[in-house]
């Protein structure tokens, strides 16, 4: 089936879902539901596609189209949602099952504890990641006043979450694409880190600009699925997430090695070079960081026990 049919199938079937919980017919009057009716009716048909997230996804979708915080849908679990309301809430579901991620058609997703903005000009942060943030937030909380950079910083998420774990520390969200960067300015904003977090544009893929300065941590989570296995993503991410933040190129690993050996020179001596890797790339970092000058090279694992996560230390002697 090609990827247009493939679409088209996927929206019928979504339209179809839609139609048998909402018939909207001239001069029907639609039965009432209540607020957690509506909420079970919306994970059930979510888990009978298949969404592995059927419980979180339909809490967050009901949210976002009735206009209620989870607090407020839980209390009023009981009350009747008006018409529009449904309506609005099953157009999401709609949406939803044709493909499109729910952080993109709410506007936000959790990260870390933090409620962040997203749009598809940035990826939607995952669990996975965390791990990169948990490593070396506790890293640089450990170092008290030092300067961090976020590079590829997408929407923010690691860099804002080290800096809300170390008090001391003055975080720079490297990013290469304008609309990034707007993301990131507004999720400084949100999360009330003005004063300690700043953005700023650079190419993880060119020499750093010697009036950044030296940075005592560098975090890392660049594109890094091969080119020619984009096209076989899920949908949800290959027909709506940047490809400019997926792409690392033929085997995946042209932004390691462009960061390992390029940005060296604005990682302090004896700082730390943290990055996250796609599954199986673990031990292609390792070697390209040891390659470049990296000692004392770890692997953490990630929930899923994936190794996840590759840092090291920039040697001051070889």
């Amino acid at each position: 089936m090609s990827m247009a049919a493939s679409r088209r199938e996927s929206r019928r079937k979504a339209e179809t879902t839609y139609s048998r919980f909402c018939v909207w017919e001239k001069g029907a009057i639609p039965l009432a539901v209540t607020y957690n009716n509506l909420y079970l009716d919306v994970r059930k048909q979510l888990r009978e596609r298949g969404v592995d997230a059927a419980t979180l996804e339909a809490r967050e979708l009901v949210c976002f189209g009735t206009g209620k915080d989870r607090e407020e849908l839980t209390r009023d679990g009981g009350l009747y949602a008006s018409p529009e309301l449904e309506r609005q809430v099953w157009e999401l579901v709609e949406r939803r099952l044709a493909g499109e991620p729910v952080a993109y058609l709410i506007g936000e997703w959790e990260f870390y504890g933090l409620p962040l903005d997203v749009s598809t000009d940035v990826l939607i942060p995952r669990t996975d990641t965390e791990v990169l943030a948990a490593e070396a937030g506790a890293y640089v909380k450990a170092l008290g006043e030092c300067r961090v950079l976020d590079l590829c910083a997408g929407s923010g998420c690691v860099g804002l979450a080290v800096a809300a774990q170390a008090p001391k520390a003055r975080v720079a969200l490297g990013e290469y694409s304008e609309s990034a960067l707007k993301i990131c300015r507004q999720n400084i904003r949100r999360c009330g880190l003005s004063g300690r977090v700043v953005p700023i544009r650079t190419d993880a893929r060119q020499k750093p600009d010697r009036t950044l300065g030296e940075f005592q941590c560098i975090v890392c989570n660049p594109p890094y699925i091969p080119t020619g296995d984009i096209p076989g993503l899920d949908v949800s991410v290959r027909d709506y997430e940047p490809h400019l933040a997926l792409d690392g190129g033929a085997d995946g690993l042209d932004f390691y090695r462009s960061v390992s050996s390029l940005w060296q020179e604005a990682l302090a001596p004896g700082g730390r070079l943290y990055f996250e890797v796609g599954i199986g790339q673990a031990d292609s970092v390792l070697r390209l960081m040891r390659t470049q000058g990296f000692g004392d090279i770890q692997v953490v694992k990630d929930t899923g026990d994936i190794p996840r996560v590759v840092f090291g230390t920039l040697l001051t002697e070889v």
